[in-house]
């Protein structure tokens, strides 16, 4: 298992560096967040996945949490899971429902994307769906299909930040880069790494993980 697999949060306080954007979630807890579609955009290795997965788990117990890669995701795809979306999924009593994360989501073909339109307004009060997005891929995905801003006001756009990661990430990655006997460099050397790896995380640790922090 990667060092980012092996610490990627499993709760809300332990993710670093989107204080905004989990301001925005604990607000629509508040109400529930099934019955709702979010799209997640954001650059590389900042947390899209795992805030994903952290909503998911809100609603689903893992069983009835369902990650599909958007170029999968065709309309008869779209089709199946709206026949299994009907059904309530099972585990705790106050998450028995399901969720759908749709990754890479600037994928998504026009034909699929017309077809959610129809979906997400229909959305069963138990079911969420989440899309996943680089900032990059949703900048191409809104130039190459008309129907993409459509489906957008039909999701909460929750999008990661940019900045002001350098000193978040580092930090967690020397916290981690000490519990793996990994560390052998002072603060200023992981905020220079975060710089050199463009505030991805992923990358980060990737590097840690080779050695790359050792003295």
């Amino acid at each position: 298992m990667t060092l980012y697999e092996k610490y990627r949060p499993r709760a809300w306080g332990d993710v670093v560096g989107q204080n905004k954007v989990i301001k925005q979630i604990q607000l629509l807890s508040n109400r529930g967040l099934a019955g709702r579609a979010y799209w997640i955009s954001g650059p590389s290795g900042t947390g899209k996945t795992t805030i994903a997965r952290l909503i998911a788990a809100e609603v689903a117990d893992p069983f009835c949490t369902e990650e599909i890669d958007a170029t999968d995701l065709t309309p008869a795809a779209l089709r199946n899971l709206e026949r299994s979306m009907r059904c309530r999924g099972f585990g705790d009593s106050d998450k028995t429902g399901r969720a759908y994360i749709v990754n890479e989501a600037h994928g998504l073909r026009k034909d699929t994307i017309r077809q959610l339109l129809v979906v997400l307004e229909r959305l069963p009060a138990h079911v969420v769906f989440i899309f996943t997005t680089t900032s990059a891929g949703e900048n191409q995905l809104f130039e190459d299909n008309i129907d993409a801003h459509p489906l957008l006001s039909r999701c909460h756009v929750l999008a990661l930040s940019k900045s002001g990661l350098c000193e978040a990430f580092a930090k967690r990655a020397q916290t981690i880069a000490r519990s793996e006997g990994l560390d052998g460099q002072p603060i200023a050397k992981y905020e220079r790494l975060a710089k050199d790896c463009r505030n991805n995380l992923r990358a980060m640790l990737s590097t840690i993980e080779t050695g790359g922090m050792l003295q």
